[in-house]
């Protein structure tokens, strides 16, 4: 039995997909559980999150709390050592850990995996780039004809589809051979936003436009978002990160694990991209 935390979201729902279609036995968990399969549980309720670990084998552990904190994931690994959890594969984010200037990149995310080093059960680091999908929340300004908030300026990243991510850790869930591994997922090209954007254009037929948001101005414009201050810092550390240039990364992770290349933002965007106000609320 494998255990899918956040499988509803963005990744999550891509890994049910998969063991499905491959015959694995898993269990998925939500606050909100409907259909066969689901199961009710909530990482700020540790008596959810025993039951939810009771008879597992492996856990997909994918956290996103509002305030960036490794919490939700020191809850789900106590309740997963003492229920005899054999492993855990647990998404992170690229460059997790690394210094720059007077801050960690990452500093939550690199917590959790130090605890989840620390477990005792066999593990497995997923450090994703940025998300094809979350280009789904420009939808409702492109809708409006407004420009899209550009945080990361000409910093380009290696956009990955939000399927090959899931594809890998399936595959790491299912077999021991990945254990012990750190695979940094990179899709196949280096974009930055306004790249995205000319690219989405064209998929599209539609104008897409951006603005340059550079980090002080992001960072009142996120506060009056109603993010929280601690989920604003982290969010414009990571973008400060990736405008200098840090997020300029290409690995071969996701062809050694998956046997192909990984796919590219357009493919993502031609088979996914829908302009309307539910893609745009669609969560991690």
């Amino acid at each position: 039995m494998i255990l899918v935390t956040g499988a509803t979201g963005t990744i999550g729902r891509h890994v049910v997909r998969l063991l499905q279609q491959g015959g694995h036995p898993f269990r998925a968990m939500s606050r909100h559980p409907s259909g066969a399969g689901t199961v009710r549980a909530d990482f700020d309720d540790p008596a959810s999150l025993r039951r939810a670990v009771t008879g597992v084998r492996a856990v997909f552990l994918l956290t996103a709390p509002a305030v960036p904190s490794p919490d939700h994931d020191l809850t789900l690994l106590a309740a997963a050592r003492e229920a005899g959890v054999a492993s855990i594969v647990k998404l992170s984010a690229i460059g997790t850990g690394e210094r720059f200037g007077e801050v960690t990149v990452g500093a939550w995310h690199q917590a959790a995996e130090r605890a989840v080093r620390a477990s005792g059960m066999a593990w497995t680091m997923l450090r994703p780039s940025s998300f094809a999908a979350n280009v789904r929340h420009w939808a409702a300004l492109i809708d409006a004809g407004q420009p899209v908030p550009n945080l990361t300026g000409d910093g380009r990243q290696g956009v990955v589809d939000p399927r090959d991510i899931a594809a890998v850790a399936v595959e790491a869930l299912t077999d021991p051979v990945h254990a012990g591994r750190t695979y940094t997922l990179t899709g196949p090209e280096l974009l930055s936003v306004p790249e995205q954007a000319r690219q989405l254009e064209q998929v599209i037929g539609r104008p897409v436009t951006t603005v340059d948001l550079p980090p002080a101005d992001a960072a009142s414009h996120l506060l009056a978002a109603g993010l929280p201050p601690a989920a604003v810092d982290a969010t414009v550390t990571g973008s400060a990160w990736a405008r200098a240039g840090h997020n300029a990364i290409l690995t071969g992770d996701v062809a050694a694990v998956l046997g192909r290349p990984p796919a590219t933002f357009r493919d993502w965007a031609e088979t996914h991209f829908v302009i309307d106000h539910r893609a745009a609320g669609e969560r991690l």
